[in-house]
């Protein structure tokens, strides 16, 4: 750790495969989903030890960013309930055809023989996507489970031909026969055993699981105070959003990163190219073919639209995308953090002054951890970000000791991270393992 930064640093555990999810169970370990591993894994705090609870053989998993993805405990986890909720893709037809998919499954803690069984399908056939599934899921203070499904990557890079639907709503007909095309780029609420909240968002008309939508990647949830829902979501190039979740409204994806500002982004809609078709193009990601439809942020409104919170972070035009300093790998010096996960910091608990009522979101490029205050209502962010934590690493999921002392952050197992000094690396320090910051009030 740097000089007078007031922590302690250890590497509590390593091998892990692609850790997603990491969490703070009522059992006082520590529980992690491995991605690509597909397999769910308690951790001891106090020396790392590990225990498989759950191999899930059915999860479909790449090296892309599908696999076994969000865990959720309701909050009477082993005291009243023995309910894991687990989100996954999976192949929806027999191989060797691939009909990638995502499901929500119930499963039952076995406290004796420490494991998971009893698998209950709540939702199944959900979208997903080698790219941009999200899949952060929570059980809120209401008893919902509250869950994200990202744009799945579309309108660039390999899928730069399929249309980004953040904006489509579902039609009464598609919820009756459980057609889901239209929940990508959304939050959704389900009730615990799958089904629609009666008192779930109207919107267009129609009530479905959909609870927010124009999102682009939410890759972070969190409830923080008064019942707020936060969210951390990956901007394309600047404009990574901080947002407050609100029920119905529509946060502006893909006609609008960040704020509605006009500032260093246009939506390019790939898919819509007729003269050449789009499947005759090649993606560039700075340049735009004169037949790609072109719209700017303030062309576009929605009375339901809402800012976000915070962007990490806006530039203005004529910003210089294309650092040759950073040559083939340009993305990792964009002005954006890459935020994998978000979680909170009560304004009564904390383990400082500083971080009390803020919250705390991972980077996946720059390694870091950063530290958002609010205000006393939660209603927005206030001050300066703090960065803490740097390493050579990519931070995908943290957890908080319960008595807020201790951050836990799971790596990555392999990426690009800009380190402390010098050009991106693929040398990560720590590749799949858990970190632990803990507070010594020195410094």
């Amino acid at each position: 750790m740097p000089a007078g930064e007031p922590f302690s640093f250890r590497v509590l555990a390593t091998g892990l495969a692609d850790p997603y999810e990491l969490t703070w169970g009522a059992d006082g370990f520590l529980w992690v989903t491995e991605k690509t591993g597909k397999r769910v894994t308690r951790v001891n705090p106090s020396d790392g030890s590990k225990s498989t609870v759950a191999t899930i053989s059915d999860v479909y998993s790449t090296e892309s960013q599908d696999g076994l993805l969000g865990m959720a405990f309701p909050a009477n986890f082993l005291h009243g309930s023995n309910d894991v909720y687990l989100a996954y893709t999976y192949n929806a037809v027999p191989d060797p055809g691939v009909d990638r998919r995502a499901k929500i499954v119930r499963f039952t803690f076995d406290p004796a023989a420490r494991t998971l069984n009893k698998p209950t399908d709540l939702i199944t056939g959900l979208p997903a996507s080698t790219d941009h599934n999200s899949g952060r899921l929570l059980v809120g203070p209401d008893q919902k489970l509250y869950y994200s499904i990202g744009d799945q990557g579309n309108n660039q890079f390999q899928r730069f031909c399929n249309p980004i639907r953040a904006q489509d709503i579902p039609t009464a007909d598609d919820v009756r026969t459980r057609n889901w095309a239209t929940y990508v780029g959304k939050t959704l609420r389900l009730n615990l055993d799958g089904s629609v909240p009666p008192d779930n968002p109207v919107i267009n008309g129609v009530r479905s699981h959909i609870y927010s939508y124009g999102h682009r990647n939410l890759q972070g949830l969190v409830f923080g105070p008064e019942g707020r829902l936060y969210s951390s979501e990956h901007g394309p190039k600047a404009d990574d959003e901080i947002n407050l979740i609100q029920p119905g409204k529509n946060y502006g994806w893909p006609y609008v990163s960040g704020f509605r500002d006009g500032e260093s982004y246009v939506y390019a809609n790939w898919s819509a190219s007729t003269n050449p078709p789009c499947s005759s193009l090649h993606y560039n990601n700075f340049v735009i073919p004169p037949s790609v439809p072109q719209q700017p942020e303030t062309a576009w409104n929605s009375p339901d639209y809402v800012e976000p919170l915070k962007t990490l972070y806006t530039v203005p035009n004529g910003y210089n995308f294309q650092d040759p300093a950073c040559g083939d790998q340009a993305y990792i010096c964009w002005p954006s953090i890459a935020p994998s996960s978000i979680d909170y910091v009560p304004a009564n608990e904390g383990i400082f002054d500083g971080w009390r009522n803020s919250l705390l979101v991972t980077s996946l490029k720059n390694g870091a951890l950063y530290c958002l205050r609010l205000t006393q209502d939660g209603g927005s962010v206030q001050g300066d970000i703090t960065q803490l934590f740097k390493t050579t690493n990519r931070y995908r999921d943290l957890a908080l000791s319960p008595d807020y002392r201790t951050v836990y952050i799971a790596t990555d197992a392999n990426g690009l991270s800009g380190p402390k000094f010098g050009p991106p690396t693929e040398k990560l320090a720590n590749p799949g393992a858990i970190l632990a910051f803990t507070f010594t009030g020195a410094g």
